[in-house]
């Protein structure tokens, strides 16, 4: 019985998926698989804020100074106090067992996610290179997902639990971002790279719809209810992504003749079909364009992470907003974002396919607009920090025109080493891994018992300079065209190949490949 129900579940799936192009199928999935992916990881930022007890408004001891009493000398809403909860805790607003956990151990739970998240970043762009994108992620967000389900009996347990089980969830969601690239280097065209890649900002879309879902959630059925909810939507992504995509057109079933054909001819021998490339690590290593990308991917993931992790807290102490208008209003950065970054990125296939801009030209000039302009803003914040509705501009603009990222150096990976896209994104990754620890770390250090304005006044001077720097070293060592190492003839010690462009050109001769094209019927 159980086998005929999965049956008919698997035929739903596949009726549905033949209805749309393989590649609308994968990039549904992609973008869904983002928005979830993100889901599972920011539910705790939400969530917290109802977890912990009220703080004491006086427990500083000796002189009575006031702990969490902001300096921007703004009078606070009449129904809300500075230690106001996020949920009053009666029957009509269920809220759960609550801990006794300071800013320091909350910014220790919220940040320790990058333990585990840094050790696989360059692992799973490399495996997801040899074993297939579709297992790597998958697989991981299935884990990521029963992970999820865990949290609230863990949580209770003590904070240590949690911490450990929150390494875990980041050790597995560390695989899921490099390992996109190598996807789209065997399923999307070059220029329609920019676009694919919008998918992954979907994981704003998921910040921007997570945190009010959130909040109304607390409000209804308490905090636990948050992590039963994301993790079980997870969990069928997860079956639906191992039903629905395979790892090249040669080796999806229900792919038309022309769909393959198209594919395969757009993206030509740039993209390798044989058995899996070494790696050339030492150009790779002393390549100026890879590392333009990685550290500008570090600079503005850092700055990234710090508002997602920290907005919440932000308008807690400092802006007096309650839970429900706290989800709403943190959501609204991340909605933007996912807005903008589709909008760029298909901008920025259209600029490259009609040659009105290089491809090195587009990623430098959306780089630097994506990465220089919200260094400018945190420097205002620093000013209108005190101001409600600034602050909420402020926010809102930096992370929504940070999605230009999608049309600047995220997927330059792509263009300059399809081969080693996971690679080099697994590198990337890495480091903004460390500095999403570190900004944490750096949070709750100079928040630790003292949530003052002049002490995030700091915070934004810092994005404000790490945001400069990323901008900086893109627009003078980055590039979009394709690196020599990227040919299987270079590491052979020959002339690397050209890249064909020519969509009239035969498929490969199968020599490679020996699963036949198939028509849908």
């Amino acid at each position: 019985m159980a086998s005929s129900t999965n049956q008919n579940q698997r035929n739903v799936f596949l009726r549905l998926s033949d209805r749309l192009s393989c590649r609308q199928v994968l990039n549904i999935m992609v973008f869904l698989g983002f928005m979830f992916n993100y889901m599972l990881r920011v539910n705790l930022t939400i969530a917290i804020v109802d977890m912990v007890l009220p703080a004491n408004k006086t427990d500083s001891g000796d002189n009575g100074t006031d702990l969490y009493s902001t300096d921007c000398y703004v009078e606070p809403p009449v129904d809300v106090s500075p230690n106001a909860t996020a949920v009053t805790p009666t029957a009509a607003a269920p809220s759960g067992m609550r801990f006794d956990w300071d800013e320091y151990t909350q910014n220790l739970i919220l940040g320790c996610f990058f333990w585990g998240y840094i050790c696989t970043e360059l692992p799973g762009g490399r495996l997801a290179e040899v074993v297939g994108a579709r297992r790597v992620f998958g697989y991981s967000m299935l884990s990521a997902s029963a992970l999820t389900l865990l949290t609230p009996p863990v949580a209770q347990l003590s904070h240590v639990a949690l911490i450990i089980l929150r390494v875990i969830l980041g050790f597995m969601l560390g695989a899921t971002w490099p390992a996109m690239h190598p996807m789209a280097a065997k399923w999307i065209p070059p220029m329609e790279r920019s676009k694919f890649i919008s998918n992954m900002m979907a994981s704003s879309l998921g910040a921007a719809i997570t945190m009010p879902v959130c909040g109304f959630l607390i409000a209804a059925a308490g905090w636990e209810s948050v992590f039963y909810v994301t993790g079980a939507i997870g969990l069928v992504w997860s079956v639906a992504w191992m039903l629905l995509v395979y790892d090249t057109p040669a080796e999806h079933p229900r792919i038309t003749v022309e769909e393959r054909r198209y594919i395969e001819t757009s993206i030509g021998p740039s993209a390798h079909k044989g058995k899996p490339l070494t790696v050339p690590w030492k150009p790779l290593l002393t390549s100026p364009p890879v590392w333009a990308i990685i550290i500008t991917h570090g600079a503005s993931v850092f700055s990234y992470f710090t508002v997602v992790n920290q907005l919440p807290t932000y308008m807690k102490y400092i802006l007096y907003f309650k839970i429900k208008e706290n989800g709403l209003l943190s959501s609204l950065p991340y909605l933007g974002k996912y807005i903008f970054a589709l909008a760029t990125s298909s901008l920025a296939d259209y600029l490259r396919k009609t040659e009105r801009l290089s491809t090195t030209a587009t990623r430098k000039i959306f780089t630097t607009f994506a990465v220089m302009l919200p260094s400018f803003l945190m420097l205002a914040q620093v000013f209108l920090g005190c101001d409600r509705v600034a602050s909420v501009a402020i926010f809102t603009i930096a992370l929504t025109v940070n999605g230009a990222v999608t049309a600047g150096y995220l997927g330059n990976g792509l263009d300059i080493a399809p081969n080693f896209s996971g690679t080099i994104f697994g590198m990337a990754n890495t480091l903004s891994s460390l500095g999403g620890f570190l900004s944490t770390f750096m949070v709750g250090s100079l928040t630790y018992n003292n949530q003052k304005y002049a002490q995030w006044q700091i915070v934004f001077w810092i994005l404000a300079g790490v945001y400069g720097v990323g901008s900086l070293v893109f627009l003078i060592f980055g590039t979009g065209e394709l690196q020599p190492w990227n040919s299987p003839d270079y590491l052979k010690g020959g002339k690397p190949i050209a890249v064909s462009t020519n969509d009239d050109e035969d498929i490969d001769d199968g020599k490679e490949e020996m699963v036949p094209i198939r028509s849908k019927t």
